[in-house]
């Protein structure tokens, strides 16, 4: 009788363990998929960013050719 409820509280506590184990895993998952989210956002952004200093270069350019001529 006593094994019987030994085996019970072991599978018991194994199942837990795998819910933890289990909830951890999803919750990583969870977090990489935001930082690759968040990854793509920032690249974005530094493409924008790249983009508006580059006409920004263009506009003084063309602002000092014509004051230039």
């Amino acid at each position: 009788m006593g094994k019987i409820i030994l085996l019970f509280a072991t599978l018991a506590l194994t199942a837990c363990g795998a819910d933890v184990a289990s909830t951890a895993a999803n919750a990583a998952l969870i977090k990489k998929q935001e930082l690759e989210q968040a990854k793509k956002t920032m690249d974005m952004a530094q493409q924008k960013i790249n983009q508006s200093m580059e006409q920004m270069q263009q506009n003084t350019q063309r602002a000092d050719d014509a004051a230039n001529k």
